[in-house]
């Protein structure tokens, strides 16, 4: 029995390859659809993430050409992980399974059958991985790579080069809803839920068009989100660093009393000056390090809304 699946896409200025994005979706499922691994009514929903360009502009033509395409305009920008859940979440229930892929398809969408096959088989979460990198610049690789190391050595529980490209179906995304910290790292939540998972490998692709949404700043924004969100390790770290400062302390204090009773005292500006940058420098680090834990509680405390959807197309809803 074929099944009801949603296809959602993050958007975020993306008109330059959404009209592009669409026809290949739209291609392919027509390809699962005459194999029957969908049903007939699968959706391919498009979340306008506060674009400034012309892409929801797109996605209603897009919507009003097709009866397969759902659009969701979030009210302004809330970030790649935000707008994911907006979709899920507005059709929660409709559908059988749900998976999640960038608009700028650089994850293979002929992986996506694969992972059906494995949904039928009775995985409940089925992980899109890249097997192999070799369209990304070195740089990214090699970033990317040593921030999921990071991670697993943090013992935050990653699928090693898994993204957001990934099958869940009713039962893990009702999961999900109970999960309601504002910063939401989805790479490290979904292997929290539990469920039968599987894995799907694929080689990725390059980016026909249009700019990288996860540039250097972005994706080391990213990453210490997703590091704050799951690990107290960095905060351990400063603990560490405080018991070698104090014991560094205690050292330079004993020399400085034995130079005093053999009257060696040495009168100078570096050895004053050096300590003092050193251990304020590091208490600093500290400080703000604590400051960025409490600023994420505050966060959490005021349980603002993570997403607010302005309108939607191709549903009864406005």
């Amino acid at each position: 029995m074929s099944s009801r699946l949603l296809l959602v896409v993050p958007c975020y200025n993306e008109e330059e390859i959404l009209r592009s994005t669409n026809q290949k979706l739209l291609d392919y499922f027509e390809i699962l659809i005459s194999k029957n691994l969908i049903d007939s009514e699968s959706k391919i929903c498009y979340v306008n993430d506060g674009s400034r360009d012309k892409t929801w502009t797109i996605i209603e033509e897009l919507s009003g050409l097709s009866s397969r395409i759902l659009g969701v305009k979030l009210s302004k920008n809330f970030g790649h992980q935000n707008a994911l859940l907006a979709g899920l979440f507005e059709f929660r229930g409709q559908f059988d399974c749900y998976i999640s892929i960038d608009a700028d398809l650089q994850d293979d969408i002929n992986a996506i059958e694969a992972m059906i096959l494995k949904y039928r088989e009775g995985a409940s979460v089925v992980y899109g991985v890249r097997e192999d990198r070799s369209k990304d610049s070195f740089f990214k690789r090699f970033t990317a790579e040593f921030f999921y190391k990071l991670m697993f050595k943090m013992g935050i529980p990653l699928v090693f080069n898994h993204a957001d490209f990934r099958l869940i179906d009713n039962q893990v995304l009702e999961q999900l809803e109970h999960y309601n910290e504002v910063n939401m790292f989805l790479r490290g939540i979904i292997p929290t839920i539990g469920f039968k998972s599987e894995k799907v490998f694929y080689s990725r692709l390059e980016r026909e068009a249009g700019e990288t949404k996860y540039p250097l700043k972005k994706m080391l924004t990213f990453a210490w989100n997703g590091i704050t969100s799951f690990s107290t390790f960095p905060m351990r770290l400063v603990l560490w660093f405080g018991i070698f400062n104090f014991v560094v302390a205690i050292f330079v204090g004993i020399y400085t009393l034995i130079s005093l009773y053999l009257g060696k005292t040495v009168s100078g500006w570096t050895s004053t000056v050096l300590p003092m940058a050193f251990f304020s420098g590091s208490n600093m680090i500290a400080i703000g390090l604590i400051g960025e834990y409490i600023g994420k509680i505050y966060e959490e405390v005021k349980s603002r809304p993570r997403f607010i959807v302005e309108k939607t197309v191709g549903t009864s809803k406005s």
